[in-house]
This record gives C-alpha cells, structure tokens and sequence, in this order.
C-alpha cells in the first residue's frame, strides 16, 4: 500500500492512503490518524489500511479524492530518529579519490553513518530555504527506510523483518559547512539542514521483485533546473542494504518503530567507452560530479546550487509508473529576519577569546554522504 501525510494545520499532519497510480486519496480517519500510530501498532493497523488501499484500488471507497502531492508534508512529517548512511562505496571511493586520499580498508566491511534532525522534515514540494548561497547547496538523490521496533543485537537477517515502509529522499547538503565541521572531529551538524522526503511511503510488496533481500533495483532519477544529470541504479551498487544500515545502528541500541534509515547518495561506477572512463548514470549530488571533475581535470567546474534552481528526484517502476510521487523542489533565501538571527547565533558560537576569524577557506572536500 502507499501512505501520505495531508497538511491540516497540526505538526503532524492527517494519514491518508493513496491509491497505486497515485491519482485518488482517502483519509484513514477512523483507522489511524498519524502514520506513527500504525507503525507503533502495525500487525493491527496495517492490515485494516490495506483493505481500505484494495478499495481505493478498485473504485470502491466512498469518499476518495484526487491525490495532490503539493498538499502532503514528509510521510513522517518529524520521527523518533533519522540516521543516514553512506552504503554506496563507489562515492566514498570518488570523493577520495579527488583529494588524494585513500578510503580505509574498514569502510569496506562497515557502513558511514551520521545521526541528523528528526524534528523537523520537509514536504516534498517545500522549498528549501538556506540563509546563504556561500554555504554550498547541494541535493543528494537518497533511497530511505522506515522500521518498526529491531532489537539491540539483531542480525541484517534480522534488521530487514523490521523494514514496514519505503521513501525516497533529498538529503540536502551545505557542502561549504562541512570542512570545519569535519574539523572537531564530532560530525555534521549544521551542514545537513532539513531532509525532504518523497510524497508517499510504500510497503515492501509494492515493490515486487525489485526489492531483493534489502535493495532497490530501480533507477533514481535526478532533474537539476530542469535537466536530468542522474539515472542511477539504486540496487545493484549499494554495497550495504538496508539490513545491514540497520544492524550497523542495532550494534549498540534498539531502533523504535518510526526511525527512518538513509541509503546515502545513490552512485554507480563508471563504464569504459572507447577505452576512457565515462560516468553514463550521472550522478546524485553535485559534490559527486566536482569529484569526477576533479579526478579527470585537476579542478572542480560545476557550481553548487543558486536561490532559484530546482531539483526534481524521482523513482518510477517497471512499468514506467512513479513509485513514490516526486520531490520537487526549490532552493530559496532564508528570510531577512532569519539570516540575522543565523548571522547572530553564529557569532556567538565562534566568538571567544583569542578565536582564530580565517579572512579566507580552503576549499572544502565534498563530503561522504
């Protein structure tokens, strides 16, 4: 079945279901209001959503109404966690590669991962507001799960029965924020503003054969400004699935129902073409493509995003049909009332007695999410 979350005014939104072409919705009022309260009691909830779902399907629900993707908030408008991996290794491997550095031999055998906000998500066709463009706006085409309750200690096995839900995702990066962040050795914090995710979640049978034993084997499309610049295969590259992002997380704690769990920018391997090296699949994130231009022209070309552009991410099936709705988004200034009052935390947080205020930075590395 495919899930949304309706704006009404509240911080969470209404539940509404929504049919498989994505063309009719119908509130589950009466099932469940929030989708956390299907995912806290899924076994009892989840099979009374999907009747309603097989109804909505066969023009059998009452009270159906046209699907508008630019009324819904996140499915999850704000979860118990939102933990982001980074499980295609050949993006570690680029980004590296364009600054001269080696990727650790343990990167290989165990995922990135950084905890983000999960208090505050954006709709699909939110714009993206940033105090300032100098930050270095960046999109990343993401793949993301939703789970219910995996215990402390669970295998991959184990970790992937707990997956209920499906999302794609813009996990917006300022890739200007990072270096010094990387710096304190502590990890992102204020370079990974706001994540957006797809306008509905769907459950694993959606999916069919393209989901296999934790991966997505479907392309994830990237529209910047209105030209495609990624057609990436989320499946066969993704060096960890998602059982293993979660029983990477389930090491040390449980994972409640409600946390959401990021593949990490989706990236394929370069092909050889008349014997060179060409990325054909483009790329997710920008900062992927600075690295290709890196490694191939000693230098970066290609600028982060401006106020104004667009990014477009969408998933479609086999059958050429959208899987998830799309993101579509625009990035836009912080209004003047908020930078002032971003200029003047960051102030403070800088200021101190004998702090070092570098006229200038060296450019930063692109980052491995």
């Amino acid at each position: 079945m495919k899930l949304a979350t309706y704006r009404d005014g509240s911080r969470d939104g209404q539940l509404v279901v929504v049919s498989r072409d994505l063309a009719l919705a119908h509130y589950a009022t009466g099932i469940a209001d929030r989708l956390q309260q299907v995912l806290d009691d899924w076994s009892f909830l989840s099979p009374q959503l999907q009747d309603l779902y097989e109804s909505l399907n066969q023009g059998k629900a009452r009270h159906a109404f046209p699907f508008d993707p630019a009324q819904c908030m996140a499915p999850l408008p704000r979860a118990y966690q939102w933990a982001d991996g980074s499980a295609y290794i050949n993006h570690v491997e680029l980004v590296r590669l364009a600054r001269n550095a080696e990727v650790p031999a343990n990167y290989y055998t165990e995922p990135l991962m950084y905890q983000g906000g999960s208090d505050d998500f954006l709709g699909p066709m939110d714009d993206v507001p940033v105090p300032s463009e100098d930050f270095g706006i960046d999109f990343e085409a993401e793949v993301a799960a939703v789970t219910g309750d995996v215990p402390m200690g669970s295998t991959p096995d184990q970790a992937l029965d707990g997956i209920r839900l499906v999302m794609i995702a813009n996990d917006v990066s300022l890739r200007n924020l990072i270096p010094d962040e990387l710096a304190k050795s502590f990890g992102f914090f204020q370079s990974k503003p706001a994540t957006a995710f797809g306008p509905v979640a769907v459950t694993l049978d959606e999916l069919g054969d393209a989901w296999d034993k934790g991966r997505l084997h479907l392309t994830l499309q990237s529209t910047w400004n209105g030209r495609t610049v990624g057609m990436c295969d989320a499946g066969k590259e993704m060096t960890f699935h998602f059982g293993q992002l979660i029983a990477h997380i389930c090491k040390t704690r449980n994972v409640r129902a409600g946390s959401i769990v990021g593949s990490g920018t989706v990236s394929n391997r370069a092909t050889e073409v008349n014997g060179k090296k060409e990325w054909t699949k483009g790329y997710s994130c920008i900062a992927e493509k600075r690295a290709i231009e890196t490694i191939l022209d000693g230098k970066p070309s290609t600028a982060y995003m401006k106020f104004g552009d667009t990014i477009r991410i969408e998933m479609k099936g086999r059958d050429g049909q959208s899987v998830f709705g799309a993101i579509d988004q625009k990035m836009v200034a912080l209004p003047a009332a908020g930078r002032a009052r971003a200029r003047s935390a960051n102030a403070a947080a800088t200021a101190g007695p004998g702090a070092p205020q570098p006229e200038t930075q060296a450019p930063p590395p692109a980052g491995e999410t």
